[in-house]
This record gives structure tokens, C-alpha cells and sequence, in this order.
């Protein structure tokens, strides 16, 4: 499929604040910017942005401290209206978003187009929500000025905005992490600016989303520096957002390495600021004993398709599967050995990406009791660059309880298989996981008293836990929990996605026998918005 170019071109210019008119060019961008890159055919693409640094950052996040006065003000129809505007705006430039990330990403179209639908769904999930208004947790408690042997005050609490917040966008979803993605989406549902750091893996797709921002913003009369996008490779940028005063909260979604360095810098700061990290996790699958006796081979296609969706490069990959000796699981064992030959290579996002990959793979190889089961095909130059191949391990339970390195994520399609001697082990192993995003049970009614006991105990190491299927995928909505305890996030009580993502932007304030004039209209006494309130413990929709 050839790249194309709509209505918003690829300019390479740095968007500092809302309107088209206010892009600039970074600082040095025609000495050292850099292009994008086709990872199926290490081909450079169209368009040189620039290496933004410290001075851009700067004007990025004064605008967007500008933009927080009046921005932060506006109602949340005013908000949801232009969070709708935005997912208008992507889908008039459908066709050149999704044929530019697929150019930059190797991903299939079909794959793509989901992906945008899905960065859509998003903001009108965050839209509806904004227009049903109860997120604010609006709670009231009537004063009693009678009680003894001290009156009790006038309280009325609700949630309000953090102020900028700082996006990074991620290498695996060039549209529903990146740039209009739901750090973004909650981000500005919430009533903050965002300043965001494109990936450069996709630095076109980057810009040409920023640009359907940028005129939902202007559209809406939106005030200027409510949105900017940064691009750049250096490590140094990243730093110099995640440090700028003005920023008050970071979304970020990668490598555990990189995550770290940067939350050590958020808490590090003057003034220490929340970093919402997601950043590995190997996804623990139980395969319990009557479902593997009954179900062997069909669990093995179910757990090879998962394993290489996407070449294995989703954070709720299944990495990690347990399960204990018998015939079900030799018969598992067997189907999976088999069917990973069948496995084609696939193209990596990035040869970084790739490259690590191997590494990664090759080191797991190498631990003690690690036993190769199988690889997929090669690759061949025909499939393209890149290309990573599927390869499943097993080991004893003794010896991955015996070396941390084996539960560290290797991000693509690899797999490592425990093999434990019964439930008892099953469990005791269990005990010792890491944070995860997520894990998985499969099970049938006979298993049901050992999966009692693992459930409960998985439930305290992962943000979902899943029973008869697959954790890649995960549903935008409002009873989605993606996060973890860490290493899988740097907050395990947040999620990035669904409707209590907007939770990580926002922070409490009570007001005490505040004038009626200076409520805001969810505190005020009437209920002018009609949202459901607490009042005196109660839930209710009507007025004081």
C-alpha cells in the first residue's frame, strides 16, 4: 500500500499551542532532524522533524500553563464538545492516518484502522462521560450549626483538575497510546492541557493526529496551548518535559528501563508530580488440570494465536504460562511444539525493537533449566527486515522460583512454560509473582477448588484477572482495570484505560461554608447540572 498525504500534509513543523498558524520549526530541525522509518523495509519516509529540546519544552508548557486558567474553567459539555470534535477531525483524515502509521509501523491496515477506531471510542467514551457529569464525586455534608459541643461546618467536596500534563506516546499503538490516545483523552476530559511527546517510531502519524487536535481546538475556540506536540530521539527531551515546573502529572506507557529513569525524575523534582507508568509485564496463564485433560490442543492454537498477535509486541502478551506434570499437559506441550514451526516471522515496529528482542530471547535461552520447545519459521527476505520468529521455553517451577531474571518481560513472542509437580507447588509459586497486568485461568467445574485458592492469590499481583481466554485485548470501558502493582505500573490503584483514567489527572478540594457565588455548579446547592450527588452519605440527584 503506497503512503499518501491529505488535507493536513506533513510539514515537520512543531506544533506549540493549537492553531496551525502558531507551528514553528524546532530549534535545529534542518541540521539534525530525523525521518520516519518503514521497519518492513528499513526505507526512510517523507517529512524531517526536528530534535526539539529544553527551549521548546519550555514554550510548550507556558502555553499550556496559559491555556489551564480558562481551559480548567470550562464546563463539561464545553469539554465533551470538543473531545467529539477531535474524533470528528481523525476520522475526516482517516486515510492518511492509517496509511502513514502502517508505513511506519509494518502493522496490517485492518489492524490500524481498529486501532483508530478504537482512539475514537475513546474520546467519545471520556465525552459521554463528561456529559453525565458524576465523575466530579461531587460530595456534600449540611452543616449543623446546633451540635455540640462545636457547630459542624458547611463541606462540599468534588474533584478538580491537576493542571499540564505531560503525554508520552507509545511504540506499540501509533494511534490508541500515542498521540490522541487515552492518556490524552482523559487528560483533556479532566480539564488539563497536554503537552505530548511523540514517539519517533511514528513521527508522521504523530503529527498529522496533532493536527486534527489542533483544529478540533481551534474549531471549538479552545484556548490557545491547550495541546502541543513535541517530537525528538534524544533521551534529553524526555527529561526536560518530565522536569519542567509547569507539569503536573506524566502519562507514560514502555520499557521498564526507560519508565523508571523518568519516574525517578518525577519524584525526584522540587515539587514531586504522579508518573502513571505502564511498563512491563508477562501476563502469568493458568492452565488448570481438567481443562488442559479435556482441551490440550485447542488451549495450544488459542495460546500460539495470542502469543504472535501483533508479533507478540502487546503489553497483556501472554509471556508466561503455568501449569502442573500430567497428560493434558504433555499433550499441550506437544500441540505447541508443532504449531510454533507453522508460525510465520513477522515484522518487528522497530529494528531497536528487533534487536532487542533477540537479545532478550538469546539471555532467556541461557538461564539455567530453561529447555527449548520450539521456534517458528524463519525468516526470509522475501517476509521483509526486522522479522522476529515465535520460540517457546519450558522450565521446572524449582528453578524459576530459584532466578527473578525468568520472570522479566522479553517484549515480542516469547514464551516461557512452568512446569510445576501439582497444585500445591502451583500455588506456593504463585506467592512469589512480581506485578503483572493481568493473568489468566483457564478452568473447567472440576477445577474449581484449586482455582479458588489461585484466584485469590493472583487477584493480590495483577490489575485483571481473566478466566477462558486470551489477555490480549483489552476493553475500553468503565469497569477496565489495565495497570498492576510494579513493575507492571507505577501505580497499581489507576488504570490507562477506560473510564477511570480520568482519576489520574484530578485531585480533591473541599470548600467550608463557601458562599453560594463561589461554588462551582456541581457543589452548589440546587444541583443547576442535575448530576448525582453524595449528600450526607446519600446518593441522590436532587437539591439541598
Amino acid at each position: 500500500m503506497s503512503e499518501i498525504q491529505g488535507a493536513a500534509l506533513i510539514t515537520g513543523q512543531t506544533l506549540l499551542g493549537p492553531k496551525e498558524a502558531d507551528a514553528v520549526k524546532g530549534l535545529n530541525s534542518n541540521a539534525s532532524g530525523f525521518q520516519g522509518l518503514n521497519p518492513a523495509t528499513n526505507e526512510l519516509l517523507s517529512g524531517i522533524f526536528p530534535e526539539n529540546g529544553v527551549q521548546e519544552v519550555e514554550q510548550a508548557v507556558a502555553a499550556a500553563t496559559e491555556a489551564f486558567a480558562t481551559y480548567s474553567q470550562l464546563s463539561d459539555l464545553q469539554r465533551a464538545e470538543f473531545l467529539t470534535t477531535i474524533a470528528d477531525e481523525l476520522e475526516v483524515e482517516r486515510i492518511a492516518i492509517v496509511m502513514r502509521a502502517v508505513a511506519e509501523s509494518a502493522l496490517p491496515e485492518v489492524r490500524i484502522n481498529g486501532e483508530l477506531s478504537r482512539t475514537t471510542g475513546q474520546l467519545m467514551l471520556f465525552a459521554n462521560l463528561l456529559k453525565e457529569g458524576s465523575w466530579v464525586g461531587a460530595t456534600l455534608d449540611r452543616p449543623d450549626p446546633e451540635r455540640q459541643p462545636l457547630p459542624k461546618p458547611d463541606l462540599r467536596m468534588m474533584q478538580m483538575p491537576l493542571g499540564p500534563v505531560a503525554v508520552f506516546g507509545a511504540s506499540n499503538f501509533p494511534l490508541a497510546f500515542s498521540v490522541a490516545g487515552g492518556d490524552t483523552a482523559s487528560a483533556l476530559a479532566a480539564g488539563c492541557p497536554v503537552v505530548v511527546k511523540g514517539h519517533p517510531a511514528h513521527p508522521g502519524t504523530s503529527e498529522l493526529v496533532a493536527k486534527a487536535i489542533s483544529r478540533a481546538a481551534e474549531k471549538c475556540h479552545i484556548s490557545s496551548g491547550v495541546f502541543s506536540l513535541l517530537q525528538g530521539t534524544s533521551i534529553e527531551l524526555g527529561s526536560a518535559l518530565v522536569q519542567s515546573a509547569g507539569i503536573k502529572a506524566v502519562g507514560f506507557t514502555g520499557s521498564l528501563k526507560g519508565g523508571r529513569v523518568l519516574f525517578d525524575l518525577a519524584s525526584g523534582r522540587a515539587e514531586p508530580i504522579p508518573f502513571y507508568g505502564e511498563l512491563g509485564s508477562t501476563n502469568p496463564v493458568f492452565l488448570m488440570a481438567d481443562v488442559l485433560q479435556q482441551n490440550a490442543e485447542s488451549l495450544a492454537e488459542g495460546f500460539l494465536g495470542s502469543l504472535n498477535m501483533g508479533c507478540g509486541q502487546f503489553c497483556t502478551n501472554p509471556g508466561l504460562l503455568v501449569a502442573c506434570k500430567g497428560d493434558g499437559l504433555e499433550r499441550f506441550l506437544a500441540k505447541v511444539a508443532d504449531g510454533v514451526q507453522l508460525q510465520a516471522a513477522t515484522t518487528m515496529l522497530t529494528p531497536g525493537i528487533a534487536q532487542a528482542y533477540l537479545q532478550g530471547r538469546n539471555h532467556l535461552a541461557e538461564q539455567e533449566g530453561v529447555q527449548f520447545l520450539g521456534t517458528g519459521a524463519e525468516a526470509n527476505q522475501d517476509g521483509g527486515c526486522n522479522q522476529a520468529q515465535a520460540a517457546v521455553f519450558t522450565v521446572s517451577a524449582e528453578q524459576f522460583m530459584a532466578n527473578p531474571l525468568l520472570e522479566e518481560e522479553v517484549f515480542g513472542p516469547s514464551a516461557l512454560l512452568v512446569i510445576c509437580e501439582d497444585e500445591a507447588q502451583m500455588l506456593q509459586l504463585t506467592g512469589g509473582f512480581q506485578g503483572h497486568l493481568t493473568s489468566t485461568i483457564h478452568c473447567t467445574e472440576q477445577d474449581q477448588q484449586q482455582v479458588q485458592a489461585i484466584s485469590r492469590a493472583i487477584s493480590q499481583k495483577v490489575g485483571r484477572v481473566l478466566f477462558n481466554g486470551w489477555p490480549t485485548g483489552v476493553e475500553v470501558a468503565h469497569a477496565m482495570t489495565h495497570g498492576g502493582p510494579y513493575p507492571a505500573s507505577t501505580d497499581s490503584r489507576s488504570t490507562s484505560v477506560g473510564a477511570g483514567a480520568i482519576d489520574r489527572w484530578v485531585r480533591p478540594v473541599s470548600w467550608q461554608n463557601a458562599p453560594e457565588t463561589v461554588l462551582p455548579a456541581a457543589l452548589q446547592s440546587d444541583n443547576p447540572l442535575g448530576i448525582w450527588r453524595k449528600v450526607d452519605g446519600q446518593l441522590t440527584q436532587q437539591g439541598l
